[in-house]
């Protein structure tokens, strides 16, 4: 007998125990949002950034990234953490939610920006218009991570702390 089918049995399980509730995936999304998209706002707002549509339009993206990132870091942290200390779970919230609300908001604000530079491309699915694909949402997201990233300092770092708290208690 093969020992796939035990490997495969285990990590299926370990995948169902990392598993959120989805009334825990759903709550956590939408207070997530609310606290990146608040985050976004008060910098925005602070800052005299562009028009109240244009802060809307950012802070608005920035909470569609938080409620999509939440259940994704979530599920990745208790996977990292099952059956380790709180110090693990916490690390585990805090470096996981992290990088998923980093990579997804990245990803929708790539996708923004690659819709108003659509035009100016070539027809899709030719040779110029992969190059051009690439090579737009790369400066996407590198103008993200240059300009984007500091507008979650200093409430989205807080509530990043305070939603690792709570994570590693309710792993104990």
């Amino acid at each position: 007998m093969t020992p796939f089918p035990v490997i495969r049995n285990r990590v299926l399980g370990l995948v169902r125990r990392a598993l959120p509730s989805p009334g825990t995936a759903l709550c956590g999304a939408l207070l997530w949002a609310m606290a990146m998209g608040a985050s976004v706002l008060f910098n925005l707002l602070l800052g005299n950034w562009e028009t109240p549509a244009k802060i809307r339009y950012v802070s608005l993206l920035y909470a569609a990234g938080g409620a999509l990132a939440f259940p994704v870091g979530l599920f990745l942290a208790r996977l990292i953490s099952l059956g380790r200390h709180w110090e693990v779970a916490f690390a585990a919230a805090f470096i996981c939610l992290l990088a998923a609300t980093i990579a997804l908001t990245g990803g929708l604000f790539a996708l923004q920006y690659r819709s108003y530079y659509v035009q100016w491309h070539a027809p899709a699915l030719t040779i110029a218009w992969s190059i051009q694909f690439v090579f737009t949402m790369a400066t996407a997201l590198y103008q993200f991570i240059v300009l984007g990233i500091r507008l979650y300092f200093p409430l989205g770092f807080i509530a990043l702390f305070a939603a690792s708290i709570w994570f590693a208690r309710q792993q104990r």
